[in-house]
């Protein structure tokens, strides 16, 4: 119980970090020349920016403390324990944000969000794989194949979709669910590392392609996620990378890994019920920062003798 006890302490501290991080990648992002277009000379202009923003370089020795916390406590811990309680990383961020730009949390913002976190965790317990890949073969190739073109072609459809949004809520939503295919299949390549430098020892990563393409596809997650947070509120970003990842990353340990899932009877129904809760939740807070963000420009031009609030 003490264990346990020191198992939940250690995943709330790195959620908090990790939040911590968010936040201030997001608010470096404010002070970066505008990218939104994708224009080649604007995304150099913006990464230059981004790599020498101090709030950037703070964000990522936060990353570095929540990654040891996460790491410490998955070694002390289940992972069924850990990961979901990681998903109040988003109630953290969403919370500091507010304090650091100095407005009141929107009740219906937090309400949303509560339901995403709880749906997210609910899910993470009741999917956690059951049985770990059968063999010691890796990923069967063709599904690898099969879902390394389906990701791609979704994040790419869904930053074409944000480009052309109005709605900085939506916009911002779009490229987060971009943001965590591409995490998802980060993970996928980290593990099939993992498989590599237990089946063949660690110098074998040197001349492996999955070393190579998780760093070009794990840059191109941190730059996405820089634009997301640019596009729009942090809430509609953070919150659809923080559904999508997980579930991808169970749905390529499924059809890639051959893991079986944890549910006893019924269990199907009720994932399909928070899937759609999910989806929700993401959606309603999407359009909630978006009305936000619209009754916080009404009541600066209502008080144009007050500095406006970012």
């Amino acid at each position: 119980m003490h264990n346990q006890g020191l198992v939940v302490a250690l995943s709330l501290l790195a959620a908090l970090a990790f939040a911590s991080s968010s936040v201030l990648k997001h608010a470096s992002a404010g002070h970066a020349p505008d990218a939104q277009n994708l224009h080649p000379g604007r995304l150099a202009r913006f990464i230059v920016a981004t790599l020498a923003h101090p709030l950037w370089l703070f964000a990522i020795a936060c990353d570095v403390a929540g990654l040891a916390l996460q790491i410490i406590a998955l070694h002390l811990g289940a992972l069924a324990i850990v990961q979901p309680l990681l998903i109040s990383g988003l109630l953290f961020a969403l919370i500091l944000r507010r304090l650091q730009s100095h407005h009141h949390v929107a009740r219906r913002q937090l309400g949303w969000a509560l339901v995403l976190a709880g749906a997210l965790g609910a899910f993470l317990a009741l999917a956690a794989p059951a049985v770990p890949a059968t063999n010691g073969e890796g990923a069967d190739r063709l599904p690898a194949v099969t879902a390394a073109i389906t990701g791609a072609a979704l994040a790419l459809v869904c930053i074409g979709l944000g480009r052309r949004q109005r709605s900085r809520g939506r916009a911002a939503a779009l490229l987060g669910i971009a943001v965590g295919v591409i995490y998802a299949a980060t993970a996928a390549l980290l593990k099939a590392l993992t498989d590599i430098a237990a089946a063949h020892g660690l110098l074998h990563l040197l001349v492996s392609w999955q070393l190579y393409v998780v760093v070009v596809v794990g840059a191109a997650g941190l730059l996405l996620n820089q634009l997301a947070f640019q596009a729009g509120p942090i809430a509609a970003g953070l919150a659809a990378t923080a559904a999508i990842d997980p579930l991808l990353s169970i749905v390529i340990g499924v059809l890639i890994y051959d893991e079986r899932l944890s549910r006893g009877p019924g269990g199907g129904v009720v994932l399909v019920g928070l899937v759609l809760t999910l989806g929700l939740a993401v959606v309603q807070l999407a359009r909630t920062t978006d009305e936000t963000a619209v009754a916080g420009e009404d009541n600066a031009a209502r008080s144009p003798s007050r500095p406006e609030e970012g």
